[in-house]
């Protein structure tokens, strides 16, 4: 008997995340003996702490490798209302904490627990790859609000109100932001919250801010989710762990989702999390310092071979150039960057139409491939090498 092998629509028309194709297209070309120095990736070369690594090894001996609940280990969700506390000044019950296998996980069950068909979220344009695609594999839609480097892309809560109709169920802000690391400031942040709909804040870069200070939403409402992990400022990408805070209202629907589709997060990485949270505040300071160094070093350079930011980052660790006059085609001309000179950066296409014509360059790697990277790109744009 002959089956059908049907692939659902879904999962044809997502797109693909542009960066992880770039990354691994460099790492082919990486297995086939050619040397690429990598700007694409938004990944800490930094190793985790050892305090946190500590407690995740001890959390194994220890056997505390089971289930745990649902929503996290009642410490860890304590220790990020302690830390909420600290941080912004804000009192977190931790019930309205729930532990995630990472922010984009927290963030997908957030939007399960809000969206139905043909409702709306506000985001920027452009914004991180994979937010549009959460909203619309879950049948919302996304509605992008254009944000210009003129206006050192900023979401304006004028810009916001435009677009607000009575589908909408969420605005969708992320500061320090990736692509752009631009931070928003804190009366713009307010006055967002007074639109009227949910806000969910992607927090994830808080900790790596330079010439800026970043706030959490929860200092100018209730009526918002907090998505922020460890992924970023810990150095932890591959312990895939995050958390959310939520309204009160909206914890029970997505508990029931993480029993069904996850049951928990990782019990030994949770320890991990409770270590980042107690002791890894002077190792975040440290690599912020060593990530300052390397931001100023990057934009100097690329101004030095034509690509200035007109809007330094100020947070994160993303540079966002204009490239256009090397080409409209952001895709085509990170390919040609790639293939040529040997150095993987990633198209502004892949964080919406918004982007195009931009390339963005993560400064995670050391001082010296920053160095080379640049010199290479130089030959590459400008002297035809």
């Amino acid at each position: 008997m002959k089956y059908n092998k049907h692939i659902s629509s879904r999962s044809k028309v997502i797109p693909s995340f542009i960066v992880m194709d770039i990354l691994e297209k460099a790492k082919s070309m990486e297995a086939a003996g050619i040397d690429i120095v990598h700007f694409e990736i938004g990944e800490p070369d930094f190793d985790t702490p050892e305090p946190i690594k500590k407690a995740g090894i001890e959390a194994i001996r220890k056997g505390k490798t089971k289930y745990t609940h649902s929503l996290g280990l009642h410490e860890l969700r304590k220790a990020v209302a302690k830390h909420t506390l600290m941080e912004y000044g804000v009192g977190v019950d931790p019930e309205r904490v729930f532990v995630a296998s990472g922010t984009s996980n927290a963030l997908f069950l957030i939007l399960a627990a809000m969206l139905e068909k043909g409702d709306e979220v506000i985001m920027p344009d452009p914004c991180y790859s994979c937010y549009p695609n959460f909203v619309s594999f879950l049948g919302g839609k996304p509605v992008k609000a254009r944000v210009r480097e003129k206006d050192r892309f900023e979401l304006t809560p004028e810009m916001v109100a435009k677009k607000i109709t009575g589908r909408t169920r969420a605005i969708l802000i992320n500061s320090p932001a990736n692509p752009t690391g631009m931070v928003i400031k804190p009366d713009v942040i307010r006055e967002i919250t007074r639109l009227g709909p949910m806000i969910i804040s992607d927090e994830i870069y808080h900790g790596i801010v330079y010439d800026s200070e970043a706030h959490s939403v929860l200092e100018y409402t209730d009526n918002a989710f907090v998505i922020n992990g460890f992924s970023k400022r810990n150095a932890m990408t591959g312990w895939r762990l995050g958390y959310a805070i939520c309204p009160p209202e909206y914890v029970r629907p997505i508990q029931k989702m993480q029993q069904n589709f996850n049951i928990s997060a990782n019990s030994f990485v949770q320890w991990g999390g409770i270590a980042a949270l107690q002791k890894g505040g002077p190792y975040v300071e440290k690599m912020r310092k060593v990530l300052d160094e390397r931001r100023r070093f990057l934009v100097r350079g690329l101004a030095d071979i034509g690509l200035g930011l007109s809007h330094p980052p100020q947070g994160a660790f993303y540079a966002f150039t204009n490239a256009s006059k090397n080409g409209k085609n952001s895709m085509k001309l990170a390919l040609e960057i790639l293939d040529k000179a040997h150095v993987a950066v990633t198209p502004g296409i892949d964080f919406g139409k918004g982007g195009e014509g931009y390339l963005r360059f993560s400064y995670t790697s050391s001082i010296d491939n920053i160095r080379e990277g640049i010199k290479r790109l130089d030959g590459f744009l400008n002297t035809g090498g």
